[in-house]
């Protein structure tokens, strides 16, 4: 028998759009019913959802509330409780059980309440930035991708995409960003990294103040990690009434706790809108997203 949970109406609109996620979608009650006796879970309260995520609260066999997540495995999630299970519960949420042909997790439960609540900015970016030097201590596994062949691509792919942008200053912009990644693809790290550690992703805890969720696990530079942070709570940068500034303070804020070479986080960061500027085209779009364009101008020109 099918659990009684409502699929959020949010999570159905996204997977909605892509063709190869529906069979996914349509089998989530079943599917979801399957790990619930596979693993001897009830289920504890209303479903929740992330960007491509199902979520349900659940109670195991001994009491102890968790967490049961439900996804459609692809390139992103594939290596998610390797690399939770490789950091061991150091500043992230623990496995519980874990099913890698589906990238089905059975997590620890933590409260409903991310680092975006903290009301100074500033020191919620220097928890995240703490959180984030603790797991970028660690080596990946060798199974996890590589910065290396994803950066690669990148600027394998950068010609042929970006004559699709409509601005010549963006274009322009774009090469020196690929310009920059050319130069420090020959060395691209074997640190894991989250690759997606915003504000939303730092969930409050028990065992500590803070744990780190929902890792794309990646082999790289921790260099490759800061943009998240700096493209979220976004609003609390342009209330400063300084943006390019603030930015700045950010970014230099992040750099200075994880101990990283500015010249090579810049580089990276610029990295980072590059994978952003090739999904949007490759999305149709032919501008590039604003806050991007300021975060970029703002570490390339430091007077501004």
């Amino acid at each position: 028998m099918s659990p009684e949970f409502a699929v959020p109406a949010a999570l159905i609109e996204t997977h909605s759009k892509d063709a190869s996620a529906l069979p996914w979608l349509n089998s989530l009650p079943e599917l979801a019913a399957g790990y619930l006796d596979r693993w001897t879970l009830t289920l504890a309260g209303e479903s929740l959802y992330g960007a491509a995520s199902l979520v349900l609260p659940v109670v195991r066999e001994d009491g102890t509330g968790a967490m049961l997540k439900l996804q459609p495995l692809n390139d992103e999630n594939v290596g998610e409780a390797v690399g939770l299970r490789t950091w061991n519960g150091d500043g992230v949420v623990r496995v519980l059980e874990d099913d890698p042909s589906t990238a089905t997790l059975l997590l620890e439960r933590l409260h409903p309440q991310s680092l975006s609540s903290l009301p100074d900015h500033v020191e919620a970016t220097r928890i995240l930035a703490e959180l984030l030097a603790r797991l970028t201590a660690v080596q990946a596994p060798p199974e996890l991708r590589r910065l290396a062949d994803v950066a690669g691509a990148m600027v394998e792919e950068a010609p042929r995409m970006i004559p699709l942008l409509g601005d010549p200053a963006e274009r322009s912009l774009v090469r020196r960003c690929v310009a920059r990644v050319v130069e420090l693809l020959p060395e691209s790290g074997d640190r894991l990294l989250h690759w997606d550690l915003h504000y939303d992703n730092v969930l409050a805890a028990d065992r500590e103040p803070w744990l780190v969720i929902d890792p794309k696990p990646l082999a790289g530079d921790p260099c490759f990690e800061l943009f998240a942070a700096m493209n979220n709570r976004w609003e609390d940068l342009v209330a400063t009434g300084d943006l390019p500034q603030a930015i700045r303070r950010r970014f230099e804020l992040m750099v200075g706790v994880l101990g990283l070479d500015r010249e090579r986080a810049v580089g990276w960061t610029l990295g980072r809108i590059l994978q952003n500027v090739l999904w949007d085209l490759e999305d149709g779009e032919h501008r590039i997203e604003p806050v991007q364009v300021a975060i970029a101008e703002a570490l390339m020109d430091p007077t501004t």
